[in-house]
């Protein structure tokens, strides 16, 4: 019986959960915990592909832990949009793969990178099941750009709005997006949330609303005689 736990102890460390992957500030309050869970799927809809890379720009920081990202099936993604939202392009790996074949390539991707990038979903049924379990054991973070169902954290962005356009002339400045956050489990709970993605400094941060004005001084008669009381 000792013999068998031995031999199963290195898998039994492999199968649980690794520590969260970070996400920038701005995000945090999108996620039931405040990161990425290794072995979940969050997915991301209403054309986001932005919000999806921005995801991945905390777990990249060219740190000690900074961790490598894979991004598969994102035709046409760039290193300087990836960049100007704060991915380290160093730790990025853009992978190209036939329609076919994606579902292979997503399995081995998840199995060799902390954190998977995908755009739409590759994979289906059994195959799906099967990625997730090949993260979970790995400690992969999957982020999907498009639906996939059974996702821990659905991330949907319900509206969004450029600015510095003026009067039909300019130039785009900045981006304002409105998320709606949802899910299964402790993500059930709807979180919203206005991000400028980027800002007109191209920094990912939270919309700042306005402060509000602060109450006029109210008056009431004083008990006795005498002026009166200000509260």
């Amino acid at each position: 019986m000792e013999a068998t736990l031995a031999a199963l102890a290195p898998r039994l460390q492999l199968s649980r959960p690794g520590p969260l992957v970070p996400v920038l500030p701005a995000l945090e309050g999108l996620l039931p915990e405040r990161g990425l869970r290794p072995g979940a799927v969050v997915s991301v809809t209403g054309g986001a592909t932005a919000l999806a890379l921005a995801l991945a720009a905390a777990a990249t920081a060219a740190t000690a832990s900074g961790m490598y990202c894979a991004a598969l099936g994102f035709d046409g993604l760039g290193a300087l949009a990836a960049a100007e939202l704060g991915v380290d392009v160093g730790r990025l790996v853009v992978v190209d793969a036939p329609r076919e074949r994606r579902a292979e390539v997503a399995l081995a991707l998840a199995d060799g990178f902390g954190l998977l990038l995908l755009q739409g979903a590759p994979v289906a049924g059994p195959v799906a099941e099967r990625l997730v379990t090949v993260a979970r054991r790995s400690g992969c973070a999957v982020v999907v750009a498009g639906e996939w169902p059974g996702a821990r954290v659905r991330l949907r962005v319900v509206s969004r709005v450029w600015e510095g356009l003026g009067q039909g002339r300019g130039r785009l400045r900045a981006r304002r997006l409105a998320v709606v956050a949802g899910g299964r489990g402790a993500a059930a709970r709807e979180r919203r949330a206005e991000l400028w993605l980027p800002d007109a400094q191209g920094a990912v941060r939270l919309v700042e609303r306005p402060a509000a004005p602060a109450a006029a001084p109210q008056r009431r008669a004083h008990a006795g005689r005498g002026p009166l009381a200000v509260v």
